[in-house]
């Protein structure tokens, strides 16, 4: 139960750091600005799609939650092996970090109104997305050619489970940024594109974050963590 309370403390607090940026947690009635102007200091109110990405990234976080918490209270079990940590996962991680830090080029890229640059990263951040799917996919024959399968024991299933699961929301993501690519392909990138640059790169962000939990996990570093946590709560 602690843990599972850990996480969900982190997630309400990315959450709320997220919403005080989008201007959810304001006082309007203590703006400093003209009567008739409706976005008081010039700020812009937060957008529906801007909200929307919000509500279901917080979701997600909380079933990655209860993934993680189910994994720490199954490794209690007697019948636990730990499943070994494929090399590979280094250069993955390394490959999704690189997409989410073209995902953030293009975002400023596309608020300059850099249009070539911003198209540019895009299709930098398309590629490594699908390197690092296919990466996974490797990592997932390393192991089971090494003898790891997902019936072997329940950390096998934890593993393919959890990174089964990431996998997917990382191809829901690509589909989101092809399309993103095909509708500035050749018009010009106005405010409505660079919004939909935006929400990628805040989802792709927010996937990098939780892939970089889960590698800690899977890589024992968070099994410290954890217990330093459970000492404090105590």
């Amino acid at each position: 139960m602690s843990v599972t309370l850990i996480f969900l403390a982190v997630i309400a607090a990315i959450a709320g750091w997220w919403l005080s940026q989008q201007r959810m947690m304001s006082k309007p009635w203590l703006e400093v600005g003209h009567h008739h102007d409706p976005r008081p200091q010039g700020r812009h109110p937060i957008e529906p799609a801007k909200l929307g990405l919000g509500v279901f990234l917080a979701v997600v976080g909380a079933l990655f939650t209860l993934f993680i918490s189910a994994y720490f209270m199954r490794m209690a079990s007697t019948d636990w092996w730990s499943t070994p940590m494929p090399n590979l996962l280094w250069l993955n991680t390394a490959v999704l970090a690189a997409g989410s830090l073209m995902l953030h080029v293009a975002k400023v890229s596309a608020e300059r109104h850099r249009d070539d640059a911003s198209r540019t990263a895009l299709i930098a951040a398309l590629a490594l997305g699908l390197a690092f799917l296919v990466g996974q996919v490797f990592a997932w024959r390393e192991l089971t050619d090494a003898g790891y399968l997902l019936t072997g024991n329940a950390a096998n299933s934890f593993f393919y489970m959890i990174t089964g699961m990431h996998g997917l929301h990382i191809v829901g993501g690509l589909i989101a940024l092809a399309r993103t690519i095909l509708a500035t392909r050749k018009a010009p990138i106005d405010e409505k594109a660079t919004l939909s640059i935006t929400l990628c790169a805040t989802y792709w962000h927010f996937m990098l974050a939780v892939w970089l939990v889960l590698f800690a996990l899977f890589s024992g570093w968070a099994n410290d963590f954890i217990d330093l946590c459970r000492q404090i709560l105590t």
